[in-house]
């Protein structure tokens, strides 16, 4: 990569872009760079960081709103939310142990990757479920505005969440708001032990139905358990249940639901410090950071299809797993090849889902889809759709499939 542009303002974001859209120039967006390798190898003449783009710009805690320049560091983000009792509540992870990258995560990467923890399945929704406005350059040169500060003002609700997911492929991102939600006073975990990976989830999904309000439901089977909480979660296999909220509410859950689990296996109760510690690492898929090159694919499917769909798996291959998401997200890490074609074939034969490969070494990240081909219909659209915000083609070509850079 020849050159690395850093605008300091939008308008100077907007100069840079129009210049490479006139000379045909493809430009890797990213931010803190902490998920580089993410995706497609991406071909591109020059990069375009948006870390010069940082700060704050408003943060009104009564409304549950901020706006911050999409540079801006996750770290500060957080640390302004802290101190008023406030946090995302998407709970986004940290790629840079499973991607063994440094650089620092930034709000606008956050987004733009739509960057969602284990309360993703239950209470908090995705990362774009969060988002209300965006401001952005698209491949002319052009600063567009969608959504708003104030949930009920937003306009542009579509255009927002088609940015949240895409990338960097539609855009560059130079501000977002977002709504935050109040910080949970007191968590607790209950660990159930014993469970092979089907009884384990079927249990997640019967404590679904029970007046608890479950934050989190993951479980990890004896291969992975040990890289948790430093190896002190008690039994073999693990299913692990998060309550949140006022202390003396969580009380009374944790207690009706240690009743109904005591009678499927031994219980540990964790206290709100190791409930805080264990679920930062599983939303950071702390087994996986192993520094390695071991591919690693992030697989959603219906929850009641993952045991199914891992038992099928290893009949062809090697593969070390957990589950988030109640089971229906699955984290693989496989000891061979990528074994694209067979994944992809057996989870469409489990109903559908998707898979998306983290992690390669580089000869088989340029062979492998990072990401679930789409159907032909979808894939036009999106071309469409992407001719539209970026007629050249020059935002991160390759990065979400193999492209060129149009004429």
């Amino acid at each position: 990569m020849a050159e690395i542009y850093r605008p300091e303002t939008e308008e100077d974001a907007a100069d840079i872009i129009a210049d490479c859209h006139d000379r045909h120039e493809s430009v890797a967006i990213f931010g803190g760079n902490t998920r580089a390798g993410y995706g497609n190898p991406v071909s591109a003449s020059a990069g375009l960081s948006s870390s010069h783009l940082s700060g704050i710009v408003a943060y009104n805690p009564s409304e549950m709103v901020m706006t911050a320049r999409s540079g801006t560091p996750l770290a500060e983000i957080e640390a302004a939310l802290a101190a008023e009792g406030q946090y995302l509540a998407f709970e986004p992870m940290d790629h840079r142990g499973i991607m063994a990258t440094e650089g620092t995560p930034t709000i606008g990467g956050v987004f733009a990757a739509n960057v969602s923890g284990p309360r993703r399945f239950a209470l908090a929704g995705a990362a774009r479920d969060s988002l209300l406005g965006i401001r952005f350059v698209n491949g002319r040169g052009e600063i567009i505005r969608a959504g708003g500060r104030v949930m009920k003002n937003v306009t542009g609700l579509d255009l927002v969440k088609l940015m949240a997911g895409s990338h960097g492929t539609l855009g560059f991102l130079t501000e977002l708001t977002f709504k935050v939600l109040p910080r949970p006073k007191h968590a607790v975990t209950l660990c159930i032990s014993g469970l092979d990976d089907e009884a384990a989830i079927r249990l997640m999904a019967s404590v679904m139905g029970l007046p608890v309000e479950v934050s989190g439901a993951a479980h990890l089977p004896f291969m992975v358990r040990n890289s948790f909480l430093s190896g002190h979660l008690a039994g073999d296999s693990v299913a692990c249940l998060r309550l949140e909220g006022v202390e003396g509410a969580v009380a009374i859950r944790q207690q009706k639901l240690g009743d109904y689990l005591a009678s499927h296996g031994p219980v540990q109760h964790l206290d709100a410090a190791q409930t805080a510690v264990l679920w930062r690492e599983i939303a950071d898929v702390r087994p996986y950071c192993d520094g390695s090159e071991k591919p690693l694919w992030r697989v959603s499917v219906a929850p009641s299809k993952g045991a199914m769909l891992l038992a099928a798996l290893r009949q062809d291959a090697a593969v070390d797993a957990f589950y988030d998401w109640q089971g229906g997200l699955i984290w693989m890490r496989m000891d061979g090849g990528c074994e694209a074609r067979i994944l992809r074939t057996l989870i469409a034969r489990h109903g559908g889902g998707h898979a998306t490969l983290l992690r390669a070494g580089i000869g088989e990240r340029q062979i492998v889809p990072a990401f679930e081909p789409a159907p032909a219909a979808v894939a036009t659209l999106t071309a469409r759709i992407r001719a539209t915000f970026d007629p050249r083609g020059i935002f991160n070509p390759g990065k979400m499939e193999r492209q060129e850079i149009a004429a």
